[in-house]
């Protein structure tokens, strides 16, 4: 329930283990989805969207896992409007100190065509499943989706519906990222203004970002009256992706003159909790995104540079150490020692043990050798780009390539504990690298995406490989970085098939393949 103590407060409620994860090749390990949890948890995220239960028995399990190791974060699981789906999410949270269930179901025409519902049968179907988990949960959120197209009477029929069935949160989701700043605001406004028992509720918001404006969308939402806003780490999520935490909570932060509310949030740990969420999701963060990309606190400039060099306000309006970046530099080379290594990892987030310090130190000293300077994206891409040691690794590696004909590629794997070779020609390198992997592991995997990227500046940078596979359903993405691009793309490759390998055995023989990669759901 809102009161007027709570007008200045917005709750941020983070989906990016449920709607982030949604993003085909995004899937996370159960491991990976822990750490994520705990971030949020440590940052100050008020509910954690955790994941959709009935979705596999590994995603019952993490949530169920995530719900019993909160701490401070409400834990939140996803249900269609069902009983089946309500009573899965409910097993799963109720481990919680704090939980909610959140039940959704489409109201717009093209939606309710679906199940091929009546409006009135909807509405019933409407009040039946919020009644259902109210009396399992005492923190029920219910979302209209599509309401953003959602018929104006109907939309506040249903949402009156919903309030009276026990819904203590009503989330207003712009599914298809169509609405404009004006609208969202007045959209929630019109709704609070006309719903009977709109102020005994909070109103959030949940917006994609398919026209660019799911950030400008949501902040105009909570100036119509909302108190919750719905985002992911790095604006992860479907299609274009969602609203992005670290843009609301330091647009917030940043124009509190004109947008006088606050969030619980420890904005020092954004840059970290950003660059795990790209880690273990695959998608690396583009170079100019807002607070996180890697040139928001960039200047190139000459006239920009003697602008910072006299007042750094002249061109940043926020800090970067309010972000969990340093202030300070300290240049790294193949003369530097453990020390200044460990103090720069510091830094740039990271926190090692000595012996994980020794590993990275080796492979720092080895990249070094080979680099006239190591930046912080160097860094950053020997800390998170490892190759995961599973049933395949790379043992060497040799490539022909010119004018005079095809690219030929000899590589030699280690395949559950053997060495293997295969040489083959291909349309360049990268071509005969993979026709030779595939030589040595046969299998159906299906090449979705080949990305490229240098992470540093010069002909010796580091180049970041992006590697998305599909395979019966389940998709994998695999990243390397090295300073050549075919070791990289094979690693990539590699990695990738890793993942789907893995994937493949927790399916099981007879699964559906699609409950693992979580891309049908929704």
């Amino acid at each position: 329930m809102t009161n007027v103590t709570d007008q200045d407060r917005v709750l941020i409620f983070d989906t990016t283990l449920r709607d982030g994860e949604q993003s085909p090749g995004a899937t996370m390990t159960h491991d990976e989805k822990l750490e994520i949890a705990e971030l949020l948890d440590d940052m100050g995220v008020d509910i954690i969207e955790a994941g959709f239960p009935i979705a596999s028995e590994g995603d019952f399990k993490a949530v169920s896992e995530i719900a019993q190791r909160s701490k401070n974060s409400r834990i939140c699981g996803l249900a269609r409007a069902n009983f089946a789906d309500i009573d899965r999410c409910w097993e799963a949270v109720k481990h919680a100190e704090n939980n909610r269930i959140h039940t959704f179901i489409g109201t717009s025409p093209l939606h309710r065509a679906i199940p091929n519902l009546t409006m009135d049968e909807m509405a019933d179907k409407i009040h039946e499943t919020v009644s259902h988990a109210r009396n399992l949960c005492e923190n029920v959120q219910w979302s209209p989706m599509d309401a953003t197209r959602t018929e104006w009477d109907y939309l506040c029929r249903v949402i009156e519906i919903a309030i009276k069935a026990g819904a203590t949160t009503i989330n207003i989701p712009d599914t298809v990222g169509y609405t404009a700043p004006v609208e969202s605001a007045d959209l929630i406004k019109r709704l609070i203004e006309t719903v009977p028992g709109a102020d005994d509720v909070v109103f959030a918001t949940h917006c994609h970002n398919d026209l660019g404006m799911a950030t400008a969308n949501s902040l105009a939402a909570v100036a119509g009256g909302a108190r919750q806003i719905e985002c992911t780490i790095n604006g992860l999520g479907e299609r274009a992706g969602n609203t992005a935490l670290e843009e609301v909570v330091m647009a917030l932060r940043t124009r509190n003159d004109i947008m006088p509310w606050h969030t619980g949030i420890d904005t020092t740990k954004i840059m970290h909790i950003s660059r795990r969420v790209a880690t273990v999701s695959g998608f690396p963060v583009q170079f100019n995104k807002a607070i996180v990309g890697k040139n928001a606190f960039a200047h190139e400039s000459g006239i920009h540079q003697d602008g910072m060099l006299k007042n750094r306000e002249n061109f940043e309006i926020m800090r970067p150490e309010d972000i969990g970046l340093s202030g300070t530099s300290l240049p790294l080379g193949k003369h530097s020692g453990r020390a200044a290594l460990r103090d720069k990892l510091e830094t740039l987030g990271f926190e090692v043990g000595d012996n994980q310090l020794k590993d990275i130190f080796v492979r720092f000293k080895d990249l070094a050798d080979r680099k006239k300077e190591v930046f912080d994206d160097d860094l950053i891409a020997l800390m998170t780009l490892d190759e995961a040691d599973d049933h395949l690794q790379l043992v060497s590696m040799k490539v022909t390539c010119g004018t005079g004909g095809q690219a030929e590629s000899t590589v030699e794997l280690e395949v559950e504990g053997l060495d293997k070779t295969a040489t083959e020609h291909g349309d360049g390198p990268v071509d005969a690298t993979f026709k030779a992997i595939r030589a040595i592991y046969p299998n159906t995997a299906r090449l979705q995406l080949y990305q490229v990227h240098a992470v540093t500046e010069g002909t010796d940078a580091q180049a970041t490989v992006s590697v998305r596979l599909e395979e019966d359903g389940m998709i994998a993405t695999g990243q390397s970085a090295n300073t050549d691009t075919v070791v990289a793309s094979a690693k990539a490759y590699i990695h990738a098939l890793n993942r789907l390998i893995v994937r493949r055995e927790k399916a099981g023989p007879g699964a559906d393949a699609r409950e693992i990669s979580y891309k049908d759901l929704t």
